[in-house]
C-alpha cells in the first residue's frame, strides 16, 4: 500500500459520514485478457478501490456495512497452481489486515450479503461500473440487467466519492509531483528527438520505455503528431517534416497510480516560423492567464471564457477574427479555433474521477454543463476549491473539415474572417498544457521543473 494504514482507516471512517446509511460495494478490477486468458494487459487498479482499501491485487471488493459499523475486503486466496506461475501472495486475510479491516470473506460470501442487505432493507451503494466484466457482476448481485447498472448507481455514493477524492493531501501531492518528474524527462526528451526524418511512432516509443523503465507506465496513450489539429491524434509511422510543428500530449503514472498530464508543441527544424510564432503566442498568452488568474471560488467556467475572449482578441489582431469580442464569444464564434474545454481535474485518473459521470465531477446546482458548440466539451465548470487538481490546457487548431463546415452553412461570418483563414489550413494545432494545484490564494504549477514552453526557451532547448 501507499499510504499509512491510517490514512484508509481515516478515509473509510469519512465516507461512511458522507454517505450515511447502507451497505457500500466498491469493486476493485479484475484481470483484462488481451487475445487469450492467460496473456492478459498491464493490471490497473480501479482509483476508488486503490483510495479507499489501497491493495494492488485483482478480484477484491471492499464492503462498509454503515448501518452495522463493518467493513469487510472480499476475494478469493490465490491458490498454489497460480504461486507457481506469479509467486506468493499474501491472502485476503492479511490484505485486510494491512488496510485496517477486520474482516475478510471469500467472494461466494458477497451474494448472501447482499440478500440480507435487501431483505432488511438496507440501500445498497456501488459506484457507476466501467468495466463489462463488473456490469454482469453486479448484475448477478442485485438481479437487474448488466447494462443498466450504470444508471442505477448510488448518487449519494458518487458525489462523496466526488467531494473526497477531488481535494488532494499533501502526501497525494507528493505523489503526483513524482508523476510530474517523469513527464519533464518524457517530454523534455520527445523535444531533444524532435527533428525531420525521425517518425512520431518512434518519438512515442521513447517517452513510453522512459515511464515504464521508472516502474510506471503512461498515463493515457500518448498524442504525438504532426497533425495537432486532431486532439487524440496517434503516433503514426510518417517521418516527421521539416517546417512543420510536433504537438506531444503525453503523461506517466506512477507505480501508485498517481498521473502528469502535459502537452508541448516543438518545432520540427528548430525554430518556430513567423506565423507559427503568432499562433503560439496566443496560446501561450492564454495558459499564463489561467496561471495568473486561477484562485480558490473562481468558476472554471468563467475562466474558460477569460481564455476565449484573450484568444478573440489576439485573433482579431491577426485578422482571423473580426466584431465584437464578447458577441463573438457568446455566439460560440470562438470555436472554430478552440473546440474544446480549458481542462480537466487529475489524480489517481488522469482525467480524475470521469467514470463517475462528469456532471457529478465538473459541475454541481450552480454551474451546470453547457450545450454550446466547444464550450460543451468543458468537463469542469464549478468553483475550484485548495487542493484541487486541474490541467490548465488552451489551444488553437485548424480543423478543414469545419472550416468547411462553418463556411458553407455561413456561420459566425461577422466574427471569422474565412479568406484568412483559408490560408492556415495545413497548419495543424497548438496545444499547451501544465498540471495546476490550486492554493490558499492562488495556483502552482506543479513539478519541480517546468518543462520549457516559451518560445525562446523551446528554441533555445532544442539548440542545446
Amino acid at each position: 500500500m501507499l499510504f499509512a494504514k491510517s490514512t484508509y482507516i481515516q478515509r473509510r471512517a469519512l465516507l461512511k459520514q458522507k454517505v450515511g446509511s447502507g451497505l457500500v460495494l466498491i469493486f476493485g478490477n479484475n484481470e483484462a485478457p488481451c487475445n487469450y486468458p492467460n496473456n492478459a494487459y498491464k493490471f490497473r487498479q480501479d482509483s476508488s478501490f486503490l483510495y479507499f482499501f489501497g491493495q494492488h491485487r485483482e478480484g477484491l471488493v471492499g464492503v462498509i456495512d454503515i448501518d452495522n459499523d463493518k467493513e469487510y475486503l472480499v476475494g478469493n486466496d490465490i491458490d498454489i497452481e497460480d504461486i507457481i506461475w506469479t509467486g506468493f501472495v499474501p491472502s485476503v486475510h492479511d490484505l485486510a489486515e494491512e488496510a485496517g479491516i477486520a474482516n475478510s470473506l471469500p467472494m461466494s460470501a458477497l451474494q448472501q450479503m447482499v440478500n440480507t442487505a435487501n431483505a432488511k432493507g438496507q440501500q445498497i451503494h456501488y459506484l457507476p461500473p466501467y468495466r463489462h466484466d463488473i456490469m454482469i457482476q453486479i448484475g448477478d448481485l442485485l438481479g437487474i440487467h448488466p447494462l443498466t447498472t450504470r444508471a442505477n448507481a448510488s448518487v449519494t455514493l458518487i458525489k462523496a466519492v466526488v467531494d473526497m477524492r477531488a481535494v488532494k493531501s499533501d502526501e497525494e501531492i507528493a505523489e503526483i509531483e513524482r508523476a510530474m518528474a517523469i513527464g519533464y524527462e518524457m517530454h523534455t526528451t520527445a523535444m531533444k528527438a524532435c527533428r525531420p526524418g525521425v517518425t512520431e511512432k518512434y518519438i512515442a516509443g521513447l517517452l513510453e520505455g522512459i515511464a515504464c523503465g521508472h516502474g510506471c507506465k503512461v498515463s493515457f496513450n500518448t498524442i504525438l503528431s504532426m497533425h495537432g489539429e486532431i486532439f487524440h491524434g496517434d503516433p503514426s509511422l510518417r517521418p516527421l517534416e521539416a517546417g512543420r510543428l510536433m504537438l506531444c500530449d503525453a503523461g506517466a503514472e506512477t507505480v501508485d497510480n498517481y498521473c502528469s498530464d502535459n502537452t508541448r508543441v516543438t518545432p520540427i527544424s528548430g525554430k518556430f516560423t513567423s506565423r507559427q510564432r503568432d499562433i503560439y503566442s496566443i496560446v501561450e498568452a492564454c495558459h499564463d492567464l489561467v496561471i495568473s488568474k486561477a484562485k480558490p471560488g473562481v468558476k472554471w467556467l468563467d475562466m474558460h471564457l477569460d481564455v476565449c475572449r484573450l484568444m478573440t482578441d489576439m485573433l482579431k489582431d491577426l485578422g482571423l477574427m473580426k466584431g465584437n469580442t464578447e458577441d463573438a464569444v457568446q455566439a460560440g464564434a470562438h470555436a472554430m479555433f478552440l473546440q474544446h474545454g480549458l481542462g480537466h481535474m487529475m489524480g489517481m485518473d488522469v482525467h480524475d474521477m470521469e467514470g463517475l459521470g462528469q456532471v457529478y465531477v465538473g459541475f454541481d446546482d450552480e454551474v451546470r454543463p453547457s450545450t454550446q458548440f466547444g464550450t460543451d466539451c468543458l468537463r469542469c465548470g464549478r468553483r475550484i476549491q485548495p487542493g484541487w487538481v486541474l490541467t490548465d490546457e488552451p489551444g488553437i487548431y485548424f480543423i478543414p473539415a469545419l472550416i468547411d463546415k462553418w463556411k458553407a452553412e455561413r456561420m459566425h461570418t461577422e466574427f471569422i474572417n474565412y479568406d484568412l483563414l483559408e490560408t492556415y489550413r495545413d497548419f495543424g494545432g497548438i496545444r499547451l498544457e501544465d498540471d495546476l494545484l490550486i492554493t490558499a490564494d492562488g495556483c502552482r504549477v506543479l513539478g519541480e521543473k517546468v518543462i520549457p514552453y516559451h518560445i525562446d526557451e523551446v528554441e533555445a532547448f532544442i539548440a542545446q
